[in-house]
């Protein structure tokens, strides 16, 4: 609880939240967009910049469980904030907002689809940061390749969210939580 007091804390919390926003509004280059943020927040925050890297580090033991809540938190309203903007810009957009279809598949295969996207972004994440690796210059790329790998694979399926935070901001500026 005493991080909580730290100047360093507030400045990876604010870091996780305008890297959100800020990956939520320039939504074109997924990849190269994650990689470029992780590159700018990582000596900051880690850019984890989604709250399912955040909970796969605090899984596996490289964070507090309150810098994690904390870390979600800003994750979520980044992407709300970065989201609103894109809709603030051109209101008539809502419904490419929106990453929360299904295209031609059911609900469980969707649920699946984003799971396993999800769960190869957090896996290369836990590699390119584990310790014993050395040097990890490169992980910024790594993980961005693993975010574009993952839309390239998905978008057709249900606009591959792979990141929560993805999924929920253009769901609460559009009011709607089907299929998220």
């Amino acid at each position: 609880m005493s991080e909580i007091r730290m100047w360093a804390f507030w400045r990876a919390i604010l870091a996780e939240l305008v890297g959100m926003t800020i990956f939520v509004f320039i939504a074109l280059a997924f990849g190269l967009a994650f990689a470029t943020l992780a590159q700018c927040t990582g000596h900051v925050s880690g850019a984890h910049l989604s709250p399912a890297i955040t909970l796969g580090l605090l899984a596996s033991c490289q964070m507090s469980i309150v810098r994690a809540v904390f870390y979600v938190t800003a994750q979520m309203l980044g992407a709300v904030a970065g989201s609103a903007i894109v809709y603030g810009i051109k209101p008539q957009t809502t419904d490419s907002l929106s990453v929360n279809k299904l295209n031609g598949i059911s609900p469980g295969q969707g649920f699946s689809v984003e799971f396993l996207l999800t769960l190869q972004l957090v896996l290369c994440v836990l590699a390119v940061m584990d310790k014993r690796r050395g040097v990890n210059g490169f992980a910024p790329l790594a993980i961005g390749l693993s975010v574009g790998l993952g839309h390239l694979a998905g978008i057709s399926y249900t606009g591959c969210g792979i990141n929560p935070a993805w999924s929920f901001g253009p769901a609460v500026i559009n009011r709607s939580f089907e299929n998220h």
